[in-house]
């Protein structure tokens, strides 16, 4: 009896709501049948989630909105204090992009505003359900202190501060200053003297599509501009060839164009990321940021002349790396190049040749310093490392035979001999004739008590200015130092600076920087090189970026390639194996270990480092149209085209990629329920330069593919974009996206299923993400 009761129950609750609906219908026949039945209402729209989930209110940023119900005549709306009501193009029921417009203000000492986003509706339709969290970093109130260069006639400084669309022109001589409007985030300038003798300022861009060029003798008169590519970081003018030289890093090219009509003279593809350029001789040095090779380019057609990069053996000077020039790997990212005419010489910043693996398993092969490097050869003469720092800027005096060096993680400029430190190794070691830290201006905030500073090994309290880039006067008696935190030109008087004997006269306030006062203090302890090791964050994650590869990280100890900082706080864990779960706990790990705990990160120190690591997002999307949407066709880096609507139907169907890079963020690591799943899927795990020394561990987290368009190389090995040939690595492709689609085992979604053209049209959908 108690087995039937339940058939039982069922059976007559069956029957009674049949009874009802008969009733209900007044003839047996079922509701839908009635004249004046209400049809079902159709479920409402419903939102699940926009991405990025951090963006910048520096530029216009495109949004991707994925959802239920979509339909054309939505808009997306974002609550206070941004308070903005997008135009929503819709593609499908599930997927509808957006454009969040340069001009969102946000008051200055606001670091982030975390806003809601929600659906409406068009008129009559009912109103859609969910909501988003999206933040928006306050970029534009953020002045930084980018790029520095001075008039022709020495009298005035330019400063570029892309985040807030503005160069400011410095009088050196009575300290005013005045600001220049300019296009959307300029990022490149140079000044010049045309063949009719006019002065000139060119400011290139990242955002905007244009080269604007200022008449210096006709102050405040409109700039011509002319078209450019958008993504410039780099910049070079031949004033005798009437020809600008632009470095990009959408394309990775670089382009000559006419200062008289603009037009395009040649492109050239480069290494990802160039940014540092000089001419000489013809020639047109280019500097990659990822790969560490320079690059010979011939001014008048673009052709390669030659690659230098350091390879096994190459003379070390100074510094924890000298005795391991056999196991030189490669090279490490240019932060700095100039050219000498006199002496047929390019002197480049970086932080040393790249070691590799090793038995003695020496690790962290940072040794920031000055190389030497022979265009005409093809060859890299020496690297003369100064053990501490990170240099940066250079400037060279060709009459005296003096490089002068900025170094950001310390806080101070090096003179050093030219002359000597490219004629010999003996002559190297005796190059450095003195540094000179940067004096910080009254009430500056610091990140410790002074006492702290400059004792037991560590770097002194002028780490907190920030020297970037440096400027000669055209007499050569003064040289201008931008300090990128403290926001000031330092004069200095180098009149004695062979006998070791420079001074800084005076310190010029360019614009104040003390807004959001614990995000600028992170900043400063980003690029500070406290424990005088030679690492920083910046040293591995360039500008929040990535770095190329390293050899280190204790345990497993293997080539690994540096990741991105852009958007990480929301795709915890971090390592490979995972070893620290959230940014504030890898910000206290790591930066103990950079500084060999000399001293260990105070609670105020991890908190500053932390908010300004947390709020370095991706960049906005070069290839998505001015509705935020992709286009219809797009042009692959290696010269094929994709379609990226129907390379996001693969991506989401028959490519099986979805199950572990989900939007908004593709990876599983957004979600805390996903993360830290460490998946074999078959592609390399090691770049094969002396397996014997590597510790190869299987398996990674499924990468975030948000801003994977500007990633290079991928993989946690690598292996997408360099390969080994002999002792050392070299660029096996520009292109990683196809890599890893090419190298993709039968675990790793269904990629070996798809058609050539479908892996077109699958790329074409991972470069607009």
């Amino acid at each position: 009896m108690k087995r039937t009761l339940p058939v039982v129950v069922a059976l007559v609750l069956c029957l009674g709501v049949v009874a009802v609906l008969v009733a209900r219908s007044g003839s047996g026949e079922p509701p839908a049948a009635r004249p004046d039945a209400q049809a079902p209402a159709a479920p409402a729209a419903r939102l699940l989630s926009v991405g990025p989930r951090l963006t910048s209110n520096q530029t216009s940023e495109p949004l991707s909105v994925y959802g239920e119900g979509l339909e054309q005549g939505m808009r997306l709306a974002l609550g206070p204090p941004v308070s903005r009501e997008l135009p929503l193009k819709v593609v499908d029921a599930r997927h509808g992009y957006a454009r969040l417009p340069a001009d969102v203000s946000l008051p200055p000492e606001l670091p982030i505003a975390s806003v809601t986003a929600r659906l409406i509706a068009p008129a009559g339709k009912p109103a859609p359900e969910g909501e988003a969290r999206l933040d928006v970093v306050n970029d534009a109130a953020f002045p930084d202190l980018f790029a520095l260069a001075l008039s022709p006639d020495g009298r005035t400084a330019f400063i570029a501060s892309p985040p807030t669309d503005t160069v400011f022109a410095l009088d050196v001589g009575s300290g005013q200053v005045t600001a220049l409007a300019t296009a959307d985030g300029p990022s490149a300038i140079a000044t010049y003297k045309d063949v009719a003798g006019q002065s000139w300022l060119a400011v290139a861009h990242r955002f905007s599509p244009e080269l604007r060029l200022y008449a210096l003798d006709a102050p405040g008169s409109a700039p011509r501009v002319l078209p450019a590519p958008v993504g410039a970081m780099g910049l070079v003018v031949d004033a005798k060839g009437e020809e600008a030289f632009v470095a990009e890093q959408v394309r990775d090219t670089v382009r000559a164009l006419s200062l008289v009509d603009g037009k395009e003279r040649w492109a050239t593809a480069v290494d990802p990321n160039p940014r540092q350029l000089a001419a000489l001789e013809g020639l047109l040095a280019v500097g990659s940021l990822q790969t560490g090779q320079v690059e010979v380019l011939r001014q008048s057609d673009g052709g390669l002349v030659s690659t230098l990069v350091p390879g096994p053996g190459v003379p070390i000077v100074g510094g924890g790396t000298e005795r391991f020039s056999k196991q030189v790997m490669g090279g490490k990212a240019t932060r700095g190049m100039v050219a000498s005419e006199r002496l047929g010489r390019l002197f480049v910043a970086s932080l040393g040749p790249n070691v590799g693996p090793n038995a003695e398993r020496m690790e962290v092969s940072a040794n920031g310093g000055v190389a030497v490097l022979d265009p005409k050869r093809g060859t890299v003469v020496r690297h003369r490392g100064f053990g501490a720092g990170v240099t940066e800027g250079l400037a060279l005096d060709e009459a005296t035979g003096l490089l002068y060096a900025a170094d950001i993680g310390l806080g101070l400029v090096r003179v050093v001999d030219a002359r000597k430190l490219g004629e010999s190794e003996e002559g190297a070691r005796k190059a450095l004739l003195q540094e000179l830290p940067m004096p910080l201006p009254e009430k500056t905030p610091r990140a410790r008590p002074d006492e702290d500073y400059g004792k037991e090994g560590r770097a002194g309290v002028e780490l907190h200015s920030g020297p970037r880039c440096l400027a000669l006067a055209p007499d050569g008696r003064t040289l201008y130092v931008l300090n990128r935190h403290t926001g000031t030109v330092a004069v200095v008087d180098v009149t004695q600076a062979k006998s070791g004997q420079a001074r800084v006269v005076r310190q010029l306030p360019v614009t104040e920087m003390r807004t959001q006062a614990k995000r600028r203090l992170g900043q400063v302890l980003y690029y500070a090189d406290m424990g005088r090791t030679a690492m920083s964050c910046d040293a591995c994650h360039l500008e929040g970026h990535t770095g190329g590869v390293f050899f280190e990280k204790t345990k497993p100890m293997r080539i690994y390639r540096s990741t991105t900082v852009r958007g990480s706080r929301d795709t915890p864990p971090y390592f490979t194996p995972a070893s620290t779960h959230s940014i504030a706990e890898t910000i206290k790990t790591v930066g103990n270990r950079n500084r060999y705990q000399n001293p260990q990160l105070t609670d105020t120190e991890v908190e500053a480092l932390t908010l300004y690591s947390a709020l370095v997002p991706t960049l906005p999307n070069p290839f998505r149209g001015e509705d935020g949407a992709p286009p219809e066709t797009l042009s692959l880096p290696d010269g094929r085209a994709g379609r990226p609507a129907e390379g996001r139907a693969l991506f989401e169907g028959k490519g099986g990629c979805v199950a572990c890079h989900p939007a908004p963020l593709y990876t599983l690591d957004q979600e805390p329920a996903t993360r830290g799943k460490y998946l074999e899927v078959g592609t390399p795990i090691a770049l094969p330069l002396r397996l014997d020394q590597q510790e190869l561990v299987p398996g990674a987290a499924p990468p975030a593919l948000i801003g994977s368009w500007d990633v290079w190389p991928m993989l946690t090995s690598a292996a997408a974009g360099y390969e080994v040939k002999g002792d050392r690595l070299v660029v096996g492709t520009r292109f990683p996206l196809r890599a890893v689609l090419e190298s993709a085992g039968p675990q790793h979604g269904n990629a070996q299923a798809l058609t050539p053209e479908e892996r077109d049209d699958l790329l074409a959908f991972l470069l607009t993400l």
